[in-house]
């Protein structure tokens, strides 16, 4: 304890039960854990010395950032043998450049900082996601965050030029370089996201920029069916290209969900099953893009593929629009237990996965309800199951292992993951090994040995 101190500060070492109870509870509150010290480093040579010192004495860390994960990753194990390792104060935007279009920020930024300051030198960094108040970007980049600008952008990892990352003997990687080609062998950056701090601890990124929108167009289309909504992306991504920026899948019963719990929430065009919340921007001035998603959705209409639709005519009509689809999860932890999934399969098969799993669902727990949601635009959907009406909650909650299983083999089935955009954490690290091939299991075993001999680098997670 007193090494920690003497590293980080004695205000920094958080031991009191009440202080350390908000770090070691996920937010989801399904893992509550144990640890006997909340360290708070305030730079990358704190963070190496708390690890060297660790790695001395055989002390297990967790590291965390804004401890918004959902499948339990930045949660310590009940044992209470482990440290959590908060970055929270390396909050330090260190760079950025104009010119080069990067960024270099420290892991405990909020996502929601990275995101303003971008916007303050006039550019634009795209990784949105519900939580971007409070996650920190470490975290983002350690699981890979998709978020809802992915069909355009991609996920964390094609958002980073470099790394700086604590090793766990404490050594320091500085690969912080902001070149977009370096053909000088292994990418190491791409081993640490995605890995959730199992193979060294992120403590710096050099982000990439792109250029700030200068006209945006978001629009709230009524459909039959997912089919529909297969077929209207193909057609407004021919209309837009890479102009089309979000293309989410809001079922109707999310709709009532989310203004169930937060009544002033919009319900722009009620009476049908399932809605598109579709954005595209344009970095040009003066562009046609309102016109052009005009007339898309107008022939969608004349041909009956789409059933009605709202076009947002200013930003807070649009931000509206995005509230009601990012306050769904949060609809549903108020609502009360559920049991959720973080599922992709190829696009062209979504509306096929989507019927058998229903079929299969309703024969093994009558009466489900489903709240559908997500990123239909790159084959991401959150398939969560709600409890029957009038059931117990227990009763429901103890069919989590049965329902897990059904849809997990179904989206095997049809070439897909059970995790997404999540990470694994060690909620489904069980699925690991059912769905992964030993083989894939065995290189990343490998590679843990290799780079984390003592398993000291939150232990229990992923493998």
């Amino acid at each position: 304890m007193s090494s920690l101190q003497a590293i980080v500060g004695v205000s920094n070492v958080i031991t009191g039960a009440a202080d350390v109870a908000p770090y070691v509870t996920d937010w989801r509150e399904r893992y509550r854990g144990k640890t006997w010290a909340v360290v708070r480093p305030g730079s990358t040579a704190e963070v190496a010395a708390v690890a060297r010192a660790c790695a001395e004495h055989g002390v297990p860390i967790v590291p965390q950032g804004g401890n918004t994960g959902l499948c339990g990753g930045a949660t310590p194990h009940a044992g209470g043998d482990e440290i959590v390792l908060q970055l929270s104060r390396l909050n330090r935007v260190r760079d950025i450049d104009t010119e080069n279009a990067t960024m270099t920020v420290e892991a405990g930024v909020p996502l929601a900082s990275v995101q303003r300051a971008a916007a303050e030198a006039g550019l634009l960094f795209p990784l949105s996601l519900a939580a971007e108040g409070s996650c920190a970007i470490g975290g983002n980049l350690s699981t890979n965050a998709g978020g809802t600008a992915v069909l355009r952008y991609g996920n964390a990892r094609e958002l980073v030029l470099g790394l700086e990352i604590v090793l766990a003997d404490g050594r320091i990687w500085n690969g912080l370089r902001g070149l977009r080609k370096d053909n000088t062998g292994y990418d190491l950056k791409q081993l640490f996201m995605g890995s959730e701090g199992t193979l060294g601890i992120i403590t710096a990124a050099v982000l990439k920029l792109f250029p700030r929108p200068q006209s945006s167009a978001t629009a709230w289309v009524a459909i039959d069916d997912v089919a529909a909504a297969v077929r209207l992306l193909g057609i407004v991504r021919q209309a837009l290209g890479d102009r089309l920026t979000g293309f989410e899948l809001i079922s109707a019963d999310c709709v009532t969900l989310a203004r169930a719990q937060f009544p002033a929430l919009p319900d722009p065009i009620p009476g049908h099953d399932w809605y598109v919340l579709l954005q595209a921007d344009d970095a040009a001035a003066n562009s046609s893009l309102p016109a052009q998603i005009e007339a898309a959705l107008g022939g969608c209409l004349s041909d009956g593929l789409a059933r009605d639709a709202v076009i947002a005519q200013s930003e807070s009509q649009a931000a509206e629009l995005w509230n009601l689809r990012e306050h769904i999860p949060e609809a549903q932890k108020r609502e009360g237990p559920n049991i959720k999934h973080d599922i992709s399969v190829p696009v062209s098969k979504m509306a096929a996965f989507l019927s058998q799993a229903e079929e299969a669902l309703d024969t093994a727990l009558p009466g489900v309800r489903y709240v559908v949601f997500g990123h239909l635009g790159d084959g991401n959907l959150h398939y969560n199951l709600s409890a029957p009406l009038g059931s117990e909650n227990q009763v429901f909650s103890d069919q989590t292992s049965r329902a897990n299983r059904i849809v997990y083999d179904l989206v095997a089935a049809f070439g897909g993951s059970f995790s997404a955009e999540h990470g694994v954490g060690q909620m489904k690290r069980p699925e690991m090994e059912r769905y992964k091939a030993p083989i894939e299991l065995e290189l990343m075993r490998r590679l843990k040995q290799a780079l984390d001999p003592h398993g000291i680098l939150n232990p229990g997670k992923v493998l």
